[in-house]
């Protein structure tokens, strides 16, 4: 065989050679791509599985619990414009935690009377202590109240027995075991007396809860 046709025939094998492995990288690249689209389907195919599972578990939920919201037990609800319920003593009468009713007086009122409706455990109030109560006022003759703390939300502090407030109260709460729940009838003189400037005139009755002295 001639020298040049030895070439030709290595160049044509080179070409062969070449040809193949062009056909080889292209069927292994088709290989790749047919393997990620099915990749990419599964793929998609789970996803559909998972929407369709969380929307069919939602859709057995109520609104409020699809929305992440927990729904409440009837007797967990509480009343729009609520007052909160006071902190009470340690050991107090869970009867102090709510508003009390309070009736007119009978007959006419001529002294201070106490009348003790929850007795207390904690210590004596005393004269010069600063205390904190819950109460509501009302009229003697008619039980219309004029005043209660509860209506506006949270306890009154003031100090006792050193004339800062009526004189019924500095007499009569003075002495009254902290956790306890009194009625005062007070008269007039010991009260606002005729209620001049516009205060509750007459004689008056207050139920008032003890939550703290110091």
């Amino acid at each position: 065989m001639s020298e040049h046709a030895g070439g030709q025939e290595t160049k044509a094998r080179r070409r062969l050679a070449e040809q193949l492995a062009e056909q080889k990288a292209a069927e292994a690249k088709r290989r790749r791509q047919a393997w990620a689209g099915a990749f990419a389907g599964i793929a998609v195919v789970a996803v559909l599985i998972t929407v369709f599972v969380l929307v069919g578990q939602r859709g057995d939920d109520t609104p409020e619990q699809a929305a992440g919201v927990p729904s409440a037990a009837p007797s967990d609800t509480v009343e729009p414009g609520a007052p909160p319920a006071p902190q009470l003593p340690e050991g107090a009468d869970p009867a102090l935690g709510s508003k009390p009713t309070v009736a007119a007086g009978e007959g006419k009122l001529t002294k201070l009377t106490v009348t003790p409706l929850i007795e207390g455990a904690g210590p004596k109030v005393e004269s010069g202590q600063a205390i904190t109560t819950n109460y509501v006022g009302v009229f003697y003759e008619n039980g219309e109240e004029f005043d209660s703390s509860w209506s506006r939300g949270e306890p009154a502090t003031f100090p006792i027995g050193v004339g800062q407030v009526i004189e019924g109260w500095d007499k009569g709460l003075v002495g009254v075991t902290v956790g306890s729940r009194v009625q005062l009838d007070i008269p007039a003189e010991q009260a606002y007396g005729d209620g001049a400037g516009g205060r509750p005139g007459g004689p008056l009755r207050f139920v008032v809860d003890i939550l703290a002295a110091q």
